[in-house]
């Protein structure tokens, strides 16, 4: 008999984590799992990539000023009443926050909560966003029958935050792998694209202060003046769009640092670039990364939330930098002048991707699903 599970999201929109859940529904047995995908708002791109055996419904067609005190204003219970309105064996909160208050007002006895951690939450205050109090996030979190991290840092900072004695399962973002090593293949008919002349770097991420944009910039400019010529591309989109392009044009760096924004196949830019470079103030398990290791691409990332895990504890498979503009700047660096360097490190990438692969991370959701009594 199927089980009923529901995976509520706040939206679609193009950040990771609502990537992943996609892959991740579109990817569970069909014979074992009977999957819906409810949004609080129904907007995003990745809702098109649902498949058609997985139901969809949304609360709000679109999102509003003052949503996030609506959410506070009623209780978990109202909303819970208000939202989800039938019987469910398993309900997944795949955000921090209003979904996760949201399903911690269930009255069913019959329902399994499980709540999905995707970001390093390393304050109470942090830990709380969504809940009224830290004591009502206190509360819910301790009510849920599983709690998921995508990364064993996100576990230590959620469980050190909040006070949170019960085990906390880690899996690992579900990729797409096949789909994403075909679509790696595909040629890049994009004028603003050029690569051979100089080496090439890029980064995928939503243009936002946690991506560390600024920084890459700076770091940027200070490899340039010192004569090591290199070419980077940014692909995403977001609210740091203008201050970014401000940054651009004040550093003279409009023909060297170049946005493309939001690629529906970023993977065949990525696949064709020299290095990845993930510049992130803070993360959760890096959907990107991940991805950039899946096409064999070398990778430099800040020591943020899930870094050393993808890229291992001594630089195994890619090279890990302090969390700031120098520690940038010095993985660029090495990566550009170091001979032989990058060789060495997509060899690895290849390596480490198939670690990551989509029947291993799938399979990993599904026993934790089963396990829940």
């Amino acid at each position: 008999m199927q089980k009923k599970i529901l995976f509520l999201i706040p939206n679609l929109k193009h950040g990771g984590a609502e990537k992943v859940l996609v892959n991740l529904a579109n990817n569970m047995d069909e014979k074992k799992y009977n999957v819906t995908i409810q949004t609080l708002f129904d907007v995003g791109v990745h809702k098109k990539n649902i498949k058609p055996h997985i139901a969809y419904k949304s609360l709000f067609k679109r999102e509003f000023r003052g949503n996030t005190y609506l959410f506070k204003c009623f209780t978990a219970e109202f909303w819970w009443k208000r939202i989800v309105k039938e019987h469910y064996d398993i309900v997944i909160s795949y955000l921090e926050g209003p979904t996760a208050r949201i399903l911690s007002g269930c009255n069913d006895s019959e329902t399994k909560r499980v709540s999905w951690l995707h970001i390093e939450l390393n304050t109470p205050k942090l830990a709380a966003q969504g809940f009224r109090t830290v004591e009502e996030a206190q509360k819910a979190y301790d009510g849920f029958d599983r709690i998921v991290a995508v990364s064993c840092r996100v576990r230590k900072c959620f469980q050190e935050s909040l006070n949170i004695t019960h085990p906390i399962d880690v899996l690992y973002n579900t990729n797409e792998t096949e789909k994403i090593q075909e679509q790696a293949c595909e040629s890049v008919n994009d004028d603003r694209f050029v690569t051979g002349d100089v080496p090439c770097l890029c980064s995928v991420a939503k243009l936002m202060k946690t991506k560390g944009f600024d920084r890459l910039l700076v770091a940027h400019k200070r490899l340039l003046d010192e004569g090591q010529q290199h070419r980077i591309y940014i692909l995403g989109i977001g609210e740091e769009k203008d201050y970014i392009e401000k940054k651009i044009e004040e550093y003279g760096l409009r023909d060297s640092f170049i946005l493309l924004g939001f690629q529906e196949n970023p993977y065949k830019y990525v696949s064709k670039c020299d290095l990845y470079v993930c510049s992130s103030r803070r993360e959760g398990f890096s959907t990107a990364v991940t991805e950039a290791l899946i096409v064999g691409t070398p990778v430099v990332s800040t020591d943020c939330s899930g870094a050393k895990e993808l890229l291992g504890e001594h630089d195994e498979f890619g090279v890990v930098v302090e969390n700031s503009t120098e520690g940038i700047y010095r993985g660029m660096k090495r990566m550009l002048e170091e001979p032989g360097l990058m060789d060495h490190y997509r060899e690895q990438a290849q390596i480490r991707g198939m670690h990551f692969s989509r029947e291993k991370t799938v399979a990993a959701v599904e026993n934790m699903l089963e396990s829940i009594k």
